[in-house]
């Protein structure tokens, strides 16, 4: 009784309400960024997240927040189990932050061209070369506490399991000379996973662990430079993995 109450509460109720704040956030974030998107590219983003869970009555526990050292800009790595992985970033990671996402998401009507006129880095995936270019462009950005958001499985989990880390993150960590910073998403795959049509009610945590920072012990071939990203992927992966193997 109480799950098919909370799915018509769902349906009648939360959604609609969500869709309009959505829109208004992505109106108020394209008009604002214009001026200034280090204030408005963040903090209606941040309003937004927060209101997806009040409004779901999903339980937030935000563990490692003495972590993050205020001012300092990082390249925040964390584990893809839904799509209310951005809410949960945009509304409790408590730091100012980029996007990094594929370019084809700027497509998306009203949140894509937000994320447009916010400053959010599109990633052209078709050669590394590209996405290179995409960086550089945006390190002027990355400064003075602005970070960077990456999911570096690239994609939603299909079944609950990690997948495997792609180099992205890494990458720009050792050419922006940025810290890694760990985060662990545990709960929104079971709040709504990649094949699931509404919400389920279940706790979420969020782990904020210690930063990583960029090795200067990197030869100077491509290949050591491969192999090194792919041991931070690795350490990165491990640690996220070990949070969601002890579980709450």
């Amino acid at each position: 009784m109480i799950k098919a109450l909370y799915l018509l509460y769902q349906i009648v109720f939360a959604l609609p309400v969500m869709i309009v704040v959505t829109i208004i956030v992505a109106l108020f974030t394209m008009i604002g960024s214009i001026f200034n998107d280090r204030f408005w590219g963040y903090w209606p983003g941040m309003i937004w997240g927060r209101l997806f869970y009040l409004l779901f009555f999903i339980p937030i526990h935000v563990h490692g927040k003495e972590n993050i050292k205020k001012g300092q800009s990082y390249v925040v790595a964390a584990n893809h189990q839904s799509y209310w992985d951005a809410f949960l970033m945009y509304g409790f990671l408590g730091i100012k932050f980029k996007w990094v996402m594929k370019k084809e998401l700027g497509k998306i009507p009203f949140v894509g061209w937000a994320c447009y006129m916010a400053g959010h880095i599109f990633i052209e995936r078709s050669s590394r070369l590209k996405s290179m270019e995409s960086i550089r462009k945006a390190e002027s950005k990355l400064k003075d506490g602005m970070s960077v958001v990456i999911f570096p499985e690239g994609t939603r989990t299909p079944d609950g399991k990690m997948g495997r880390f792609k180099r992205g993150a890494f990458m720009i960590s050792q050419e922006l000379n940025l810290p890694i910073l760990p985060v662990t998403i545990d709960g929104n795959y079971d709040v709504m996973s990649r094949h699931a049509w509404h919400v389920t009610w279940h706790p979420v945590h969020m782990t904020i662990h210690e930063p990583i920072m960029p090795r200067t012990d990197i030869g100077t071939t491509e290949q050591e430079q491969t192999l090194a990203m792919n041991q931070t992927a690795q350490q990165v992966s491990d640690i996220i993995q070990r949070t969601l193997d002890k579980g709450y």
